[in-house]
């Protein structure tokens, strides 16, 4: 953290509003941007409040780094050491005395708290720092302290702290006042550098980093460890390079915030260095523009670390860092025209909701609607998360905790992992099942690159005391538990924990692998897995098709056989052949999607067929039906009908028609099986399914198919064109219209292209009576004399529409 006088703190000015607020409204949401100093003053500045008693307050942090961090500049504020009035805790370090005051936790540490003890007994204040970051577990931890506070503490402080989010609809919903400081950031000019098109961007990064890199600290915020550590070696020879990331133990993180004496030096950082720390001296930054985040993916329950653009939120605040000292630059490493998303999606939006489930099954909570929350939790991973832990026996039918729930809940841990340490302590293997736990769950300096589990766990319980952090909590998973010599060999435990992650090598490359969730995999033909019919894959590199195996466990004979005795599957199913372009029945032996036999299935019920035909349409797409131009034309017009009022009318993009193919295409698929039997599904009667009684009818009159014109020829609408719905007609058909006729009551403008007696486009327009007096002469002038036979009239308005010759509307 830097050295700065705490009294020169933008946020010293509000205090005396914040203080009141928590006085006498039990709480506020604090506004504050980057700079204004609320993560370290604020905590402290509340000591002194009468209400507080001799009661605890508790401050939350996001992130490992910056409760440590913002512990330890307070603590110094103060003149004592960390672990006195100030300490802080997170789940694999604390340093908490009997004298603390002010604890700075990380998120999962108060979702522990308050399960174990709802009231917060010894906190008078919970305060969320940088919430805008909208974690899972600081989501959940707010609707659980807003429920305390409502029915068990009324005197328990909130404060709720963000640099970026609009904080109106979250101070509504709490019913709390809202406080705004300012912010000290001194103008930071802002230049863009995108690398070349087929260079190498860590090269490009390195070239600029060493071109700015001189007075004060150059700051360069990279994705992940990885690229931190091929930019250092690019580096090599010029400033000083440090590094920080979530990886590094506490005192290396402490050297890198406080060495800021003005030398040049260069710090490559990950996302951590964004909020709540503070790098002394930093004049520069160079950002990538990009962060490694959780990515969950439902349809196989996998969640992997992705690489990906920030937002303009997470840029903002990151240019924020040049300008603490004084007039700063920022190089951001991507083009000035490149648009960014302007917030995060909230975490509780994109990951599985296992966790949160069982947490809320041990509060008493089965429906999440009775809690506040910013963003409720969605309905469609909430009930497969519900679903699972049924299936798993760790809830029982009415969404309570079972004995095996409560087992799961009481391990900090998500809970495949918990599952996976309570298999071990039953079935004898209590300190390896923990050990190996904590290394699927963390990333372990020095064990990260080794890509087989086993090894990794073997160099771990050789010499645990090389991973401080990992060792105590083995020591709190594990106890004083050993695995018995007798018990069933750790691959066996480790198939039983995770069958989904089941692989087996291809028949026609044992190079690539089939898992039992139906993605695929592939490893290098030299690695450590080479040879290995079946593997456990427990991470890749995220790619959808034949991702890289980045971490696995081979499996022995045993193991194998166990888990196909206790998995195996024998059942009826459906797929579609390409080759033969049809559905194929078959009564098969599997385990999830690798099929250990199979063989025909004489006369399959239709239902099968139907299913079959479903899923052949939802892996190949929406293009094995036929779309004619009258039904992509009907599906259009629905399209524009759910934009102008979403509401009423079904959205009919393809993620929208592929979720709700029971609901208008299975009616159609009796007694159909093969591709030409699929090209004769009437589309638009079938799509028709989805509208709401009348709405058919309401869309041929809002929307209308076609549109008649002056010469009595009625021509279709496009309403795919780009710029919306667009008439194609000639222009002499269009002789005497003032305007156009209106869409959907006149709120979708229709726009006519018009053309010449060739057929070929002479001018768009939207307003008719315009185009008669501003546009036509010119045209006319232009086409007259290359298109002599048809009728040019020199007052459009008043002439006959036709789409004839001169000579025929002569003979006629």
């Amino acid at each position: 953290m830097s050295n700065t006088n705490p009294a020169s703190l933008p946020v010293e000015a509000v205090l005396p509003d914040l203080l009141r607020c928590l006085a006498e409204q039990g709480g506020a949401v604090l506004e504050a941007p980057p700079g204004a100093g609320k993560s370290t003053r604020v905590p402290l500045a509340l000591l002194a409040a009468p209400w507080r008693g001799d009661g605890r307050i508790l401050v939350l942090e996001p992130r490992r780094v910056a409760a440590r961090a913002v512990a330890t500049f307070m603590a110094r504020q103060l003149g004592e050491p960390v672990g006195a009035t100030v300490g802080y805790r997170t789940r694999l370090d604390s340093r908490i005395g009997a004298t603390t005051r002010v604890e700075v936790v990380t998120e999962g540490v108060l979702t522990r708290l308050l399960l174990d003890d709802p009231s917060l007994d010894g906190y008078a204040a919970v305060l969320f720092d940088e919430f805008h970051e909208r974690s899972l577990q600081a989501d959940l931890g707010l609707a659980l302290v807003q429920e305390v506070r409502g029915a068990l503490r009324e005197d328990l402080r909130l404060l709720v702290m963000s640099a970026t989010l609009a904080v109106g609809p979250l101070a509504e919903g709490l019913g709390l006042p809202v406080v705004r400081s300012e912010g000290r950031v001194f103008p930071v000019t802002v230049d863009h550098a995108p690398p070349p098109r087929d260079g190498d961007p860590l090269d490009h990064c390195a070239r600029q980093v060493a071109a700015l890199a001189g007075e004060g600290t150059t700051l360069v915020f990279l994705p992940g460890v990885r690229e931190i550590e091929r930019v250092r070696e690019r580096l090599a020879g010029g400033p000083p390079v440090s590094v920080l990331h979530g990886r590094l133990d506490g005192d290396a993180q402490a050297a890198v915030l406080d060495a800021g004496d003005g030398a040049p030096r260069v710090v490559l950082a990950t996302n951590v260095a964004e909020t709540s720390v503070t790098i002394g001296g930093v004049t520069t930054v160079v950002d990538s523009g990009l962060e490694r985040r959780p990515e969950y993916d439902p349809r196989r329950h996998r969640t992997r670390l992705v690489t990906r653009r920030i937002s303009q939120a997470n840029a903002d605040q990151r240019a924020g860092r040049a300008g603490r000292l004084g007039p700063g630059r920022c190089v951001r490493l991507w083009a000035r025209e490149e648009v960014l998303a302007r917030h995060i999606e909230p975490e509780i939006r994109q990951t599985a909701l296992d966790g949160l489930v069982l947490d809320l099954a041990r509060w008493g909570c089965r429906d999440p609607a009775g809690l506040f929350w910013l963003d409720p939790p969605p309905t469609g991973p909430w009930q497969a998360a519900r679903a699972r832990l049924r299936g798993a026996g760790a809830l029982d039918g009415d969404g309570g905790l079972t004995d095996l729930g409560r087992r799961l809940n009481s391990l900090p841990l998500p809970p495949d992992l918990a599952a996976l340490v309570v298999l071990g302590r039953d079935g004898g293997r209590p300190r390896s099942a923990a050990a190996l736990a904590l290394l699927l769950n963390e990333r372990a300096p020095g064990l990260d690159r080794e890509p087989d589990l086993s090894r990794r766990l073997a160099r771990f319980l050789r010499r645990p005391g090389d991973w401080p952090g990992l060792a105590r909590e083995l020591r709190r998973l594990a106890g004083e538990r050993r695995d018995r010599d007798e018990a069933a060999p750790l691959d066996t435990l480790l198939a039983a924990a995770f069958p989904e992650h089941l692989a087996r090598a291809r028949d026609d490359d044992p190079h690539r692998y089939l898992l039992a969730d139906g993605s695929g995999a592939r490893i290098d033909g030299d690695g450590p897995f080479a040879d290995r019919d079946w593997l456990l894959v427990l991470d890749t590199d995220g790619r959808p098709q034949d991702a890289r195996v980045r971490l696995a466990w081979p499996l022995g004979t045993e193991a194998v056989a166990a888990v196909l005795a206790e998995r195996g599957v024998e059942e009826e199913r459906v797929h579609w052949d390409p080759d033969r372009n049809r559905v194929v029945a078959e009564r098969v032996r599997a385990v999830g999607a690798i099929v250990l036999e199979r063989r025909p299935l004489e006369n399959p019920p239709p239902a099968l067929l139907e299913r079959g035909l479903l899923d052949a349409v939802r892996g190949r797409g929406l293009t094995l039906l036929p779309w004619d131009d009258g039904a992509v034309q009907w599906r259009a017009r629905v399209t524009w009908m759910h934009q102008l009022a979403p509401s009423e009318w079904p959205a009919m993009d393809d993620d929208g028609l592929l979720a709700r193919l029971e609901d208008w295409l299975l009616p159609f698929l009796a007694g159909r099986r093969t591709l030409r039997d699929l090209e004769r599904v009437p589309l638009v009667e079938a799509l028709t399914l989805l509208l709401a009684p009348g709405q058919a009818g309401e869309l041929d009159r809002a929307l209308p198919p076609r549109c008649p014109v002056a010469s009595g020829r009625a021509v279709t609408i496009n309403y795919r064109a780009e710029g919306g719905p667009r008439l194609a007609v000639k222009l002499q058909e269009c002789f005497g219209m003032e305007q156009l006729p209106a869409l959907a009551d006149g709120r979708l403008a229709l726009t006519a292209e018009l053309l010449t007696p060739a057929g070929r486009p002479a001018a768009i327009t939207g307003d008719l009576a315009r185009f008669w007096r501003e546009g036509y002469p010119a045209v006319r002038k232009d086409l007259r004399g290359r298109y002599p036979k048809h009728p040019w009239p020199e007052d459009p308005t008043t002439a006959q529409a036709t789409a004839k010759t001169k000579r025929a509307l002569g003979d006629r």
